[in-house]
């Protein structure tokens, strides 16, 4: 440790110092890992290719999987490299990279959550107007707003985080440079601006998270008024698990980024960091996509084997190009 901390860089402690355990998590994140990789990808490829899934809530979902790939391999990875070669030490380059796409990516899903809960919005509640409201200009227009605005907060975060004066010793109780772990390294009284930065950044998380459910509860209350039980079943179905889904992200976040951190590691702070950083990337497929009829049936068509012999020759063709 002595030699490590004396570097420029951090010494992430992660899960455990016991090889066998490193092994058993590293094998836990990678299948994890695998998991989020082939389902996102899977969902990036059909809303690519099926010209029938070209609507805006579609668009939304392709970026939605773009942004939740990278959102796991900013930790995962290194996590998992981390605990194979028994050595938890990341560069100062490194960890600034990471806190500042990680952040970003982050803000960046938030902001396309409450998007895409205004894009249901107006599917259920204005649906003679959605064409007119949700248009390709539109769209392309907040999903732009999405990637700056998360772009922003991701740079603000790292240049204030980074140049905070560190006193002691550079370890940090996680398996990724966390800002909460990262800010009890500081010199005393330090850190006021990037508390500030925090402030801000949670602000306009809970104003998200004010517009997703203020969304959701003019949905309800529109299908409430639908006479069919099935399109009443049907739009709770879909629209629960997603409302459960950004809750589950948000809260889970909130809860580790406002609380005092703690001076030695705990099961705690590892619990949550992996409920916000490792499951929603994981289960995002399955909550907004997966469970979708249409998704499901351009997902057989484009696995199956004649049109994937025509989809490769296709993009054979591109790249040849």
């Amino acid at each position: 440790m002595a030699n490590l901390t004396s570097m420029s860089g951090f010494l992430l402690m992660g899960f455990s110092e016991n090889r066998k355990l490193q092994i058993l998590y590293a094998l836990v994140f990678l299948v994890t890992y695998l998991l989020a990789l082939t389902g996102n990808l899977l969902i990036i490829t059909v809303t690519t290719l099926d010209h029938r899934l070209q609507s805006p809530m579609y668009y939304f979902l392709k970026h939605l999987s773009v942004l939740d790939l990278c959102f796991i391999s900013v930790t995962v990875p290194q996590s998992i490299t981390n605990s194979l070669t028994n050595s938890g030490y990341i560069s100062l380059g490194q960890c600034i990279l990471q806190v500042f796409f990680f952040i970003a990516l982050a803000s960046s899903e938030v902001a396309i959550l409450t998007v895409m809960s205004y894009d249901r919005y107006v599917a259920i509640c204005r649906p003679l107007q959605y064409e007119t409201i949700m248009d390709p200009y539109a769209c392309r227009h907040a999903v732009t707003a999405v990637w700056l605005a998360g772009g922003f907060s991701g740079l603000m975060h790292a240049a204030v985080n980074f140049s905070i004066p560190l006193c002691g010793e550079r370890v940090i109780y996680q398996f990724f440079c966390d800002i909460p772990q990262m800010l009890k390294l500081a010199c005393s009284h330090e850190f006021v601006n990037e508390i500030a930065v925090a402030a801000f950044t949670t602000s306009a998380a809970f104003v998200c998270l004010v517009s997703i459910v203020l969304s959701y509860i003019r949905i309800f209350s529109t299908v409430l008024r639908i006479p069919s039980a099935e399109g009443r079943t049907k739009v709770f179905a879909t629209c629960l698990p997603h409302l459960f889904v950004v809750n589950f992200f948000l809260s889970t976040a909130g809860f580790e980024f406002l609380r005092p951190p703690s001076d030695s590691q705990s099961a705690m702070d590892l619990m949550f960091s992996i409920f916000y950083t490792v499951i929603p990337p994981t289960i995002n497929p399955v909550i907004y996509s997966l469970r979708n009829e249409a998704m499901k049936a351009a997902l057989r068509k484009v696995l199956s084997k004649g049109e994937f012999a025509q989809r490769r020759i296709y993009l054979k063709a591109i790249f040849k190009f």
